[in-house]
């Protein structure tokens, strides 16, 4: 451990108001500046597991419970990292792997890695930052952020703050349809270049550790996009789900939404459309019927219908059913590059990261988030160094079995 001052934290002058009175997010104390903190050595977070560690020690009990939180008993958040380690590898050797090349495309656009940063609601929590630091890292590894419904800073602020990185917004569709268009509309102008449209979240999920513990944001943070609703007014009705400040858990998002909102927002939106959620082949034909030009695989990280497939194992089903119609992408317990490997392996074509970006911000804001991606990128080039992959060509489904594959005796 090693004692230095809390880094400088940059916050554009419109977004000001978010940190009022100098709270320190870290502890909720108000403070006339920055303090000291006892911060680990960077050189002594070697693997993402130890983010986790250190946010786990320094976030306050509030932000913890609502980043790790799983629905219910938490089988498909554990099963999420566990359904990973149930695959094995099969190396290729003798094969000239002196120089190796991960970038790829997404919808088009060059990254330099195929490992991108998920929405997450209201970053703040974590550090000062917020989803500022976010981006400014990931635009640092020019790889691709999506930016929340429910950040801290307007997705315009996001944009401005790096604008050379490739970001794409997340939308709920809300039941007032002029709100949704109009959020649309901004994202296209502010430079976004694609609409993440969750799917998954009719109604929030039941999380026991935000029940326990009466979880409440902090007076300061504010839903940027939406007018600035004051999280401190938000409340949970009795499944514990949150209303952020919005009138109702049946007004932050839309419990009718269906196929035909999809062409709905088609009929509205010049951009891309990818559709976050989708866990079956049944709706993936759908969405191809739909001329949705994406699909990011997901499980909400565990935090909505407890008990369904780990992402890693829904993604054959769904890659097979979106053929070369549209792009597939997944998120969910990526934690190493051999993670990402075996992701890619089983045909996505890039893998995002969610509560990891966090754990980094909660570090030292965007040095932290950057450090988080540097060891996904060190990782996986190994990974793919070791595995005879040169490229991402070279990473096809024979380097992936199951490892009942092979004899317990």
């Amino acid at each position: 451990m090693i004692e230095r001052p809390w880094p400088v934290l940059h916050i554009p002058e419109n977004d000001k108001r978010i940190y009022a009175n100098n709270t320190c997010l870290q502890c909720n104390l108000v403070h006339s500046k920055w303090t000291k903190q006892q911060i680990m050595s960077s050189d002594s977070l070697v693997c993402l597991k130890d983010f986790e560690k250190y946010a786990k020690e320094h976030l306050n009990r509030n932000a913890w419970g609502f980043f790790s939180a799983g629905a219910e008993g938490c089988q498909t958040l554990r099963d999420n990292e566990e359904a990973f380690r149930r695959l094995r590898l099969r190396p290729r050797f003798l094969r000239d792997v002196s120089v190796r090349d991960m970038s790829t495309t997404l919808l088009g656009h060059r990254v330099d890695m195929p490992i991108g940063i998920s929405p997450t609601a209201n970053q703040g929590l974590a550090s000062p930052q917020g989803e500022i630091g976010t981006a400014k890292a990931s635009a640092q590894f020019q790889t691709c952020m999506i930016c929340s419904t429910y950040s801290n800073f307007t997705m315009e602020n996001i944009m401005d703050s790096s604008p050379d990185g490739l970001k794409w917004f997340q939308l709920y569709v809300r039941p007032d349809r002029a709100t949704t268009a109009g959020l649309v509309r901004r994202a296209e102008q502010a430079g976004y270049k694609a609409l993440v449209l969750t799917v998954d979240l009719p109604i929030v999920g039941r999380r026991y550790p935000d029940m326990r513990h009466g979880f409440s944001m902090p007076r300061h943070l504010r839903v940027a996009n939406l007018g600035n609703a004051d999280l401190s007014k938000s409340k949970k009705d009795r499944s514990g789900a949150l209303d952020y400040g919005l009138g109702g858990p049946d007004q932050s998002s839309d419990v009718s939404l269906s196929w035909k909102d999809v062409a709905w927002l088609r009929s509205i939106c010049s951009l891309p459309i990818i559709l976050k959620g989708i866990l079956t082949a049944e709706d993936t034909r759908l969405a191809v019927q739909h001329g949705v030009d994406g699909i990011l695989l997901s499980n909400h990280g565990g935090r909505q219908l407890d008990g369904v497939p780990a992402t890693i194992e829904a993604l054959p089903e769904i890659v097979q059913a979106a053929g070369d119609k549209l792009e597939v992408y997944m998120d969910g317990g990526v934690r190493t590059g051999t993670d990402v490997l075996k992701a890619l392996a089983l045909g996505a074509r890039a893998v995002f990261i969610g509560r990891p970006a966090v754990w980094g911000l909660c570090y030292k804001g965007q040095e932290g988030v950057a450090k988080v991606l540097s060891i996904l990128k060190e990782e996986f080039s190994l990974a793919m160094a070791l595995s005879g992959c040169r490229s991402l060509r070279d990473i096809t489904p024979a380097l992936v079995v199951r490892d009942s594959r092979y004899s317990r005796l």
